[in-house]
């Protein structure tokens, strides 16, 4: 039996481009989120979740269960995380031209919010390997480098954590001006936040 239905992408504020699936037919709406990240008021916001002046009557959610464990009964706000971060790379950045931070970004996509605040707010640029996967979001191409010489590293990862032997980050820069670099690693992760909660 055939059932004509509408398929509607709604931003998932996971990474850029990702989306959460609206689906409307004859049996019903079904909204399946997969990976996504909403501050406060932002579903009230996106118009394509209302009908008039009310939410959508949506029989079934299918959420993301990612962290559907009580360890994880609290996750701050991305804002909370947002200034924890700024705070820390502001007082480690600021003791000398020498002390670098590196970003332990385990994936591709998805902290750009936080290179661009963190380049908005300290005015230091973070060093990527490459910018190709950035051409596609110019609003983020005035706040990444390639240019190694910066205080904030957010080149891949290596396979392990060999890169903190000698005290240099991934890229390989273990000096500036003959100093040896002080790297301290923050490691974006809700995840990881989740089993180390202090």
């Amino acid at each position: 039996q055939k059932e004509d239905i509408e398929v509607t992408l709604l931003p998932a504020g996971h990474c850029p481009g990702s989306v959460m699936f609206l689906f409307q037919g004859e049996n019903g709406t079904v909204l399946y989120t997969g990976d996504f990240r909403l501050a406060k008021g932002e579903a009230a916001r996106m118009e394509l979740l209302h009908s008039g002046t009310r939410v959508k009557d949506i029989q079934s959610v299918y959420l993301d269960t990612t962290f559907c464990d009580p360890k994880f009964y609290h996750i701050p706000s991305r804002e909370e995380c947002l200034n924890g971060i700024l705070e820390l790379v502001r007082s480690w950045t600021s003791l000398s031209r020498s002390h670098v931070v590196w970003l332990n970004c385990k994936a591709a996509y998805g902290y750009e919010y936080l290179f661009i605040n963190l380049s908005e707010e300290l005015g230091i640029k973070v060093h990527v390997n490459k910018l190709d996967m950035f051409r596609n979001m110019p609003e983020i191409l005035y706040h990444i480098t390639t240019d190694r010489n910066t205080q904030i590293h957010a080149c891949r990862h290596p396979r392990d954590d060999d890169c903190f032997r000698g005290n240099r980050v991934p890229c390989g820069m273990t000096c500036r001006n003959g100093t040896p670099l002080h790297v301290i690693s923050i490691k974006p992760s809700t995840m990881w936040f989740g089993e180390r909660i202090k």
